[in-house]
C-alpha cells in the first residue's frame, strides 16, 4: 500500500512536506486555522513547479472492527504481500516500523531504499525522494540531494496508522495508553517523500505517484489536498488516474477546509476521497468555574495539578489590542496575566499549541481554549506547553458569561486522562472539508468519513513541554483528514489482500456501500454541531471495516468507464488525453453525464422542465451464487423513487445486473434545496445502501 503524505511537523511550525503538486494541509497541530491559512496563501501548481498544500490525521481506537487495543484482525486472509507507500517522509527506525515477523517483499517489488540500505528491512521496503521541482522554485540545482528521511513527524504518523507493526506500552505525555498497531500491521510499507520542508511541486508529486505504482504498490495513501481545480490540472487526480488503470487503490484527504461548503480537495471519482470523524474517546481536561461550573475539553499535556485551587480568570481580548482574543505573540504584552488562567479564541492564523506558548510567555499559568463557532463541538487533545482546556465553542461562551457577571472570576483545569466511551460518536469534525464537488457538481464527495480526531500514531520528536520527557518509543496525537485517510487505506490494503482480483472502484464501493450511518448510540451520525450529518459532510458513512470485507454487491468501473464522463463534463479532447495520458477524441465518444457513471452513490439535479431523472446502475455479485436482493427507496415525501426492476436474482458469483432508478418531484421545492435519501438492495444477510442525494434549481 503506497502513502504518499507529506510529514507535517509537530513541534515545529508545520512547514511540511508538500508534493509536487500537491496540497498540504498543515499538520493539524494547528490544524483548522493553520491549514485555511496555507490554503489561502498557498499557490496551487499545474503543470509547473508550484508550492502546494498538505493534510494530517491520527488514530484508530474505537473504530468499529477493531478491537480495544486496536488491532485488525477481521478478515481471514492476512495483508501480507500489499506493500504500503508513503510519499511524505518516514522516520525508519521507529519500532512501529519493525520487520520482525514479517515475509520479505514480494516477487514483484522493484522499489529501492535511497537513505542508509541497512534502515530498510521486511516492513519498510523502499524509501524514496522527489524533490527535483522543489529545490528548483528554491532555486537550488535539480540534482540537490535530498532524503527520504522524516524532518517533520507527519509521514511517520500517517504511515504508521496505516500500516504500523504492532507496538505495545504506546502512549503520549502518559495518556491514550495501549497497543499501537496500524490497520493493516502486516502489509509492507514504501514512503516516498514528494515535498521540501517549505515548497511542493507538481512535477514531484507526479513523479512520486508513478514511481510507486511502478514499483510494485498496492495502495496510494495521500494526506495531501488544495484547492479544486479540473482533474487535468490536478497532479494528484493525474497520478490517480495511472494508478487505478494499473489495478492500484488511491485515497486521498477531503482537506481541512470545512465546515466551509465546496471546500473540498481531491474530488476525483477515482479517488476515495476521506473526511475526518471523532472517536468515543476524550483525553480530558476539565474547566471548573468559581461558580461550580464544570465543562469538559480535552489536552493531552495534563501536569499535575490540585483540583481546588483555583487562579483569577481573564480574557485575552480585554487586554486592548486587535484580535487579542487570538493569542497572537506580542497581543498580551502590558496586560496582566501572571498568575492567571487566560481564555483565548480559536482562529486568526495562529497554532492552538502557539497561543499557549504565548499566555506562558506573558506569565500566564493556564489557557482555555475557546472554540470559534464553525467548530462547534469539535475539541482537539494537543500536547500544549502549559495547562490548557481546549472546550466547545457553546462552552466558550459560558466561560465568557462567567466572566462578565462575576467581579472575581477563577477557574481550575482538572485533568482526568483518558476516557473513553464518550458521545456523540464517531461526529463529523469541523474542519473536515464539505461538499458539493466544485471540479465534478454530479459527483456526491466525500466518499467516506474514518478516524481523524485525536488520532495517536508514531512521531519520530519528542512532543509537550521541553521540560517534559516521555519514556519508550515517541508517540503522538493529532488531528485532520490526514489522520482519517490513512486508515481508509489500510482498510482498503485488508480488502484488496481478501480479495486481489478487486479493482479499486470494486474496493470503493465495498467500503462505500457498508458504511454505517448511525453512531455507537444507535442515532444518527451528527457534525461538529451535534445535528444530523448531510452526505457533503459524511458521504456515504462512517466505514465499517468488517461489512466493507463482505459487500455482497459491488459497482465496478474500469479505467475507460471515466472516459465518457470526462468528456461528459465538457473537457475537451486533449484536455481528457491529459488525464488519460492516450490519445481521446470526444467527438468519438458517447460522453456521458455524471449522474450516468457507475458510482456507488447518486446525485442528480431536477428543473422546473425535467421534474424526473432516470439514472443508470450495474451491480456485480460478489456474494452467494444464489441470491435475491430487493430494492428500498427511502426519500422526501417531496420525492419519488422508484426502481426497475426492483429485485435482482443472481445465480452466479461475478454476475452482472442493471437497473434504472427513476427520481420525480412530488410537490413544490425551493431552488438551491437539497433533498437526501437512500437506495438499498437487501437480501436475507447483506444491506448494499446508496446515498442519494437530489438538489433543485429553477
Amino acid at each position: 500500500m503506497v502513502q504518499v503524505v507529506p510529514p507535517v511537523g509537530l513541534r515545529r511550525r508545520p512547514a511540511g512536506p508538500r508534493v509536487h503538486h500537491r496540497r498540504h494541509r498543515l499538520r493539524r497541530q494547528a490544524h483548522p486555522e493553520r491549514a485555511r491559512r496555507c490554503v489561502e496563501n498557498a499557490r496551487l501548481c499545474r503543470g509547473l513547479p508550484r508550492p502546494a498544500l498538505l493534510a494530517p490525521d491520527d488514530s484508530h481506537a474505537g473504530l468499529p472492527g477493531v478491537d480495544a487495543g486496536g488491532r485488525v484482525w477481521m478478515f481471514p486472509t492476512s495483508e501480507k504481500g500489499s506493500s504500503s507507500e508513503c510519499s511524505i517522509r518516514g522516520l525508519p527506525d521507529h519500532p512501529s516500523f519493525s520487520g520482525n515477523a514479517m515475509p520479505p517483499p514480494p516477487a514483484k517489488w522493484k522499489g529501492r531504499c535511497e537513505f542508509n540500505a541497512s534502515q530498510c528491512n521486511n516492513k519498510l521496503i523502499g524509501a524514496r525522494a522527489f524533490l527535483s521541482g522543489a529545490n528548483a522554485m528554491k532555486g537550488a540545482g535539480v540534482g540537490s540531494s535530498a532524503s527520504p528521511i522524516d524532518e517533520v513527524g507527519h509521514g511517520t504518523h500517517t504511515t504508521s496508522t496505516t500500516a504500523g507493526a504492532g507496538v505495545p506500552g504506546a502512549q503520549v505525555l502518559g495518556n491514550a495508553k495501549g497497543y499501537a498497531v496500524g490497520m493493516a500491521p502486516l502489509a509492507h510499507v514504501a514512503m516516498y517523500r514528494v515535498c521540501g520542508l517549505e515548497d511542493c511541486a507538481s512535477s514531484d508529486l507526479l513523479a512520486g505517484m508513478d514511481a510507486a505504482v511502478a514499483d510494485g504498490a498496492d495502495v496510494l495513501s495521500l494526506s495531501i489536498g488544495g484547492p479544486s481545480v479540473p482533474f487535468y490540472d490536478d497532479s494528484i487526480a493525474l497520478g490517480a488516474f495511472g494508478a487505478i488503470e494499473k489495478g492500484v487503490f488511491v485515497s486521498c484527504a477531503a482537506g481541512n477546509g470545512g465546515p466551509d461548503p465546496s471546500s473540498l480537495s481531491n474530488e476525483a471519482p477515482w479517488i476515495l476521497t476521506v473526511a475526518a470523524s471523532t472517536m468515543d474517546r476524550s483525553i480530558r481536561a476539565t474547566v471548573r468555574l468559581g461558580n461550580g461550573l464544570e465543562l469538559d475539553g480535552e489536552s493531552t499535556f495534563q501536569p499535575q495539578m490540585s483540583a481546588t485551587t483555583f487562579y483569577p480568570l481573564v480574557y485575552a481580548g480585554d487586554s486592548g489590542k486587535p484580535s487579542a482574543e487570538f493569542c497572537y505573540n506580542g497581543s498580551l504584552d502590558g496586560f496582566d496575566v501572571r498568575g492567571k488562567i487566560v481564555l483565548c479564541e480559536v482562529g486568526d492564523g495562529v497554532a492552538r499549541i502557539v497561543k499557549g506558548a504565548v499566555v506562558q510567555s506573558a506569565g500566564g499559568v493556564g489557557m482555555v481554549l475557546m472554540n470559534a463557532p464553525p467548530y462547534g463541538y469539535t475539541t482537539l487533545a494537543d500536547a500544549h506547553v502549559l495547562p490548557a482546556s481546549h472546550i466547545s465553542y457553546a462552552d466558550g461562551l459560558s466561560v465568557q458569561s462567567y466572566l462578565n457577571k462575576s467581579s472575581s472570576p477563577v477557574a481550575a483545569i482538572i485533568f482526568k486522562g483518558t476516557v473513553l466511551g464518550t458521545s456523540p460518536a464517531p461526529a463529523i469534525a469541523g474542519f473536515s472539508s464539505r461538499g458539493p464537488s466544485l471540479a465534478s457538481p454530479g459527483i456526491l464527495k466525500p466518499d467516506i468519513a474514518g478516524p481523524g480526531v485525536s488520532v495517536l500514531a508514531a512521531w519520530p520528536f519528542p512532543v509537550g513541554p521541553p521540560t517534559v520527557t516521555s519514556p519508550g518509543p515517541q508517540f503522538n496525537i493529532i488531528s485532520g483528514t490526514s489522520m482519517a485517510t490513512p486508515h481508509l487505506s489500510g482498510i482498503a490494503a485488508l480488502i484488496k489482500s481478501a480479495h486481489p482480483d478487486w479493482s479499486p472502484a470494486a474496493i470503493k464501493s465495498a467500503i462505500m456501500t457498508s458504511a454505517d450511518v448511525v453512531d455507537r448510540s444507535g442515532n444518527m451520525i451528527v457534525n461538529e454541531q451535534h445535528v444530523s450529518a448531510d452526505f457533503f459532510a459524511i458521504g456515504a458513512g462512517h466505514v465499517n471495516p468488517n461489512k466493507a470485507s463482505d459487500p455482497g454487491l459491488v459497482y465496478d468501473l474500469s479505467a475507460d468507464d471515466y472516459i465518457p464522463y470526462l468528456c461528459g463534463l465538457g473537457y475537451t479532447s486533449g484536455q481528457v488525453t491529459v488525464i488519460a495520458r492516450r490519445t481521446i477524441d470526444c467527438s468519438s465518444v458517447k460522453s456521458i453525464a455524471e449522474s450516468q457513471l457507475n458510482y456507488p452513490s447518486i446525485m442528480v439535479s431536477l428543473t422546473p422542465t425535467s421534474s424526473s431523472i432516470a439514472v443508470r446502475r450495474t451491480v456485480r455479485n460478489v456474494g452467494e451464487a444464489a441470491s435475491v436482493y430487493a430494492a428500498e427507496v427511502d426519500l422526501s415525501d417531496r420525492l419519488g423513487g422508484m426502481v426497475v426492476p426492483s429485485k435482482l436474482y443472481f445465480t452466479e458469483v461475478n454476475e452482472e445486473k442493471s437497473f434504472l432508478v427513476i427520481i420525480s418531484k412530488r410537490a413544490n421545492i425551493n431552488s438551491g434545496e437539497v433533498l437526501q435519501g437512500c437506495l438499498k438492495w437487501v437480501s436475507e444477510t447483506r444491506v448494499v445502501r446508496s446515498p442519494i442525494s437530489v438538489s433543485f434549481m429553477d
